[in-house]
C-alpha cells in the first residue's frame, strides 16, 4: 500500500537521526545513561559500575542497532521485526529519560516532551510490529490450516463410512 511506503520512512527518520547522533556524539547519551544507571543502582542495588569507555561503546552499539532497524523499516525489509526491534531499543530510552526527569530542573513542558517522545515512539513501533498488511496473522493461518486438515480428515472418514455401508 502506498501509505505504508510513505509512512514507514517518515516514522523511521527519528530513529535514524537519534541513532546517528548516538554514534557521532555519544557523550550526551552517556550522561543520560549514567544518570539513569545511578538512579537504578540507588533503587535496586546491582553492580552496574561501567567505566566511561564501556558505556560509550554500549551507547554507540545501541545507536548502530537503532539505525540498522530503522533502515530496515524505512526500506520495507522485515518491517514487523524492525518495528519490534525499535520498540525494544526505544523503551529503555524512555526509562532513562524518566530517571533524568526527576533530577532535571528545566521547564516542565521540555521535561514532559523529553519523556513522552520515546514513549510515543515506542508505541508507534509496537503498532508497526503488529501490522500484518491486512493479511491474517501467523497464528490465525496455523489454526486455519489445522482446522482445514481436521475437516478434510473428517470428510474422508465420512466418505469411507459411506462406502463401507
Amino acid at each position: 500500500m502506498l501509505l505504508r511506503r510513505i509512512a514507514r520512512p517518515l516514522f523511521a527518520s527519528w530513529f535514524v537521526a537519534e541513532g546517528i547522533d548516538a554514534l557521532r556524539h555519544p557523550q550526551a547519551h552517556v550522561t543520560t545513561a549514567r544518570t539513569a544507571l545511578t538512579r537504578l543502582d540507588a533503587t535496586v542495588p546491582a553492580d552496574l559500575d561501567l567505566d566511561e569507555r564501556t558505556l560509550t561503546t554500549v551507547i554507540r552499539a545501541h545507536g548502530a542497532a537503532t539505525v540498522a532497524a530503522a533502515g530496515l523499516l524505512a526500506v520495507g525489509k522485515a518491517p514487523r521485526l524492525a518495528g519490534a526491534a525499535l520498540a525494544l531499543l526505544t523503551f529503555p530510552l524512555a526509562l532513562a529519560e524518566l530517571a533524568v526527569d526527576k533530577q532535571h530542573r528545566g521547564p516542565k513542558a521540555e521535561r514532559r516532551q523529553r519523556l513522552l517522545r520515546p514513549l510515543a515512539l515506542t508505541g508507534g513501533a509496537l503498532i508497526v510490529a503488529a501490522d500484518t498488511h491486512g493479511r491474517p496473522s501467523v497464528r490465525w493461518r496455523v489454526e486455519h490450516a489445522q482446522a482445514v486438515r481436521a475437516a478434510a480428515a473428517k470428510a474422508e472418514q465420512a466418505r469411507e463410512a459411506l462406502h463401507r455401508d
